[in-house]
């Protein structure tokens, strides 16, 4: 299911590579298409794409019809796995290279990742897209140009693109998660949901390393949801902070995710260090959330 980009490799918002739309299996999902089978149903209203649409598939004995297709009903489907039509058969959207990459659904609809077992996104009290909302919010994002460090599953994208961001510039550092961004129907770019590639440029790449390369004060907001502190410390250094100042216009907003590692465990106060860091590389900040908000100083 879809290919791996070369590192470094440009991605075309509107044109994901090598990949087309494919209904998409949960287990609540081919429970219903199960159900309506067995109650000889001839068809049933149901989401093929995580909870985006609904759409109305034809009820057959040995498998379904969406979109003039047909598909037959797998052997089994586990509980939190997602599975895409590969062209032979529905296989879990997941793959193992340097670790396992996972789309993982969600109650809400919109569906988390995991990297070996770790979730990526919050779920557990909110939807990961309405997270995204609220955080792209705080940066007023409406004829900016804005910096989205570390692209993920492209929620904050999307959000700056609803919000009338005049341009989003994305780095995602690993091909994994954009072949899961590429097969997700809430991720802006995918065939089920193309944008235009002139407003989001989406670029496979480590931002610690491109952001030198990017002019100075070319930004008017910047969104930093980095990994982990133990995973990427590159990403929560001074020196990176201060390449954040320089891109970043004056007065411009920053908002940088830090979650809470270690809090209760060893009372550790991530997004405090963090603001401290940022005071120091040029910005007024201060911990808000789970990240901490942030402004570019003028001098």
């Amino acid at each position: 299911m879809g290919e791996a980009l070369t590192d470094g490799a440009p991605v075309t918002a509107g044109h994901p590579p090598a990949v087309r739309r494919v209904p998409l299996l949960t287990l609540p999902v081919l429970t219903v298409l199960v159900s309506a089978r067995d109650s000889g149903r001839p068809a049933v209203e149901c989401s093929l794409d995580l909870g985006r649409t609904t759409t109305t598939v034809a009820i057959h004995a040995d498998g379904f019809t969406w979109e003039g297709q047909w598909f037959p009903y797998p052997d089994a489907c586990r509980d939190h796995t997602v599975y895409c039509w590969d062209g032979g058969q529905f296989a879990p959207v997941a793959r193992y290279t340097r670790a396992l990459y996972k789309l993982v659904p969600t109650a809400w609809g919109p569906p988390t990742f995991e990297i070996d077992g770790i979730k990526m996104l919050p779920t557990a009290t909110v939807s990961p897209w309405e997270d995204a909302r609220a955080k792209v919010a705080l940066v007023q994002p409406r004829g900016k140009r804005i910096l989205d460090t570390c692209a993920g599953l492209g929620y904050f994208a999307a959000w700056c693109l609803a919000g009338g961001a005049s341009h989003v510039r994305s780095f995602e550092k690993s091909s994994d998660v954009l072949w899961l961004r590429s097969l997700n129907p809430w991720s802006p770019g995918s065939p089920w949901s193309p944008v235009d590639g002139a407003v989001l440029a989406l670029e496979q790449g480590d931002v610690s390393e491109r952001i030198e390369g990017l002019a100075s004060g070319s930004f008017d907001a910047i969104l930093h949801d980095p990994p982990r502190f133990a995973i990427a410390g590159e990403l929560y250094a001074r020196s990176f902070y201060a390449q954040l100042a320089r891109v970043l216009r004056p007065g411009g907003r920053l908002f940088h995710y830090t979650g809470a590692p270690n809090q209760r465990s060893r009372g550790r106060d991530l997004a405090r260090e963090v603001a401290v860091r940022l005071q120091a590389a040029g910005f007024r900040a201060r911990p808000h959330g789970d990240g901490v908000l942030a402004r570019r100083e003028h001098h």
